[in-house]
């Protein structure tokens, strides 16, 4: 097939938001059988278009968001394709679809954020011919706010490099108990939670320590590290890390902790955490459910808002070494097994291919 996918405005191809990345990932496997074509938006240090064999990627001048939609049509005008997926933008996917009324136009959602239950969004979905959720937990919602397209919507989960995320080869871990957040540091991801978790957890275990990567305003940031200090918490602030470099910091935790305290569409974080060996301890909310097995490969944490709930599961995993490192062998396994990008390419292509 020859297909085109349009990537959202604000982040460049490659780059390090998780749209990007999952685009860029389904993009390369999409292209071992497929002529694949990714439209992203210019960036300095980018040039205007690279060929990595059957996929190129083009990009187009923005600086707003209907100055990048415009850009990406009039690129595309013209030009055929057999299936066009726009990620996260429906209103991009109903424009992209008035432009080329006789090719099957997908949209590629990956959380709630650009979908709100507003009339605007209604119309502009249900000018999709498929509708892809990243969890049955977004495809469930989509189906309740949107039911007119509901027969629409499909599942299919997210993936991890499994070459790339990878358990350390050292033979042991260090004598610290070392815990890791990673994501974007903002209210809705829980940072504060499992810095008072963490004080409980101290209480008890003296050598535990924290990490947490990820940038964020940096009022917000002072505000965490300020908590950590009344908290006596060895907190360690490591800023926004480039993801071509990040599985090397999860090589170096013991336990991942993901303590949303909003709807997780999927958790793109916790499947990299499985790949790397890591037991994970994740709020029960949205599509974490359906990458984490508690009790098996991690924890889910019911009680999400309570520090005390997260710190429970993480007092488990220090003081039981050995069941610790079952759990994130299970991890690793699992997230080979359910969660490659190759399972994510082959089931979205199988789905275009019956379009």
């Amino acid at each position: 097939m020859k297909i085109l996918m349009v990537a959202p405005e604000q982040i460049p191809v490659p780059g390090n938001g998780s749209v990007e990345i999952c685009m860029l990932s389904i993009a390369k496997k999409l292209a071992k059988t497929n002529k694949v074509t990714l439209v992203s938006r210019k960036s300095s240090g980018l040039p205007p278009a690279s060929k990595l064999g059957n996929l190129t990627i083009i990009r187009v001048p923005t600086g707003s968001s209907g100055k990048y939609i415009a850009s990406v049509l009039r690129y595309i005008k013209g030009k055929k394709y057999d299936l066009i997926q726009v990620d996260n933008r429906p209103h991009y996917m109903a424009k992209v679809k008035k432009a080329f009324p006789h090719t099957p136009v997908s949209l590629f959602l990956h959380s709630l954020t650009f979908v709100p239950r507003t009339r605007a969004v209604s119309a502009s979905m249900s000018r999709a011919d498929l509708i892809i959720a990243n969890s049955d937990s977004l495809k469930s919602t989509l189906s309740s706010w949107f039911p007119a397209v509901e027969s629409r919507i499909h599942r299919v989960h997210l993936g991890v490099d499994t070459a790339r995320f990878k358990p350390s080869k050292s033979s042991g871990r260090s004598r610290s108990f070392h815990v890791l957040f990673a994501g974007r540091v903002i209210p809705r991801k829980g940072v504060p939670v499992i810095i008072k978790a963490m004080g409980i957890v101290r209480s008890k275990i003296r050598h535990a320590k924290l990490t947490i990567a990820g940038g964020g305003k940096s009022g917000y940031v002072k505000s965490l590290k300020a908590l950590a200090r009344r908290h006596r918490i060895p907190a360690r602030f490591s800023g926004k890390i480039p993801h071509r470099s990040i599985h090397k910091l999860y090589r170096k935790a013991d336990c991942f902790v993901c303590p949303s305290q909003q709807h997780e569409a999927f958790g793109l974080v916790n499947v990299e955490a499985m790949a790397s060996g890591l037991p994970v301890v994740a709020s029960n909310i949205g599509g974490i459910k359906e990458i984490i097995n508690a009790g098996s490969n991690g924890y889910l944490v019911d009680r999400y808002k309570s520090p005390k709930a997260h710190a429970k599961y993480l007092m488990k995993l220090a003081q039981d070494p050995e069941h610790a490192a079952l759990l994130g062998k299970q991890a690793r396994s699992d997230a080979v097994r359910r969660f490659s990008w190759k399972q994510t390419a082959s089931k979205l292509e199988s789905i275009y291919v019956s379009k």
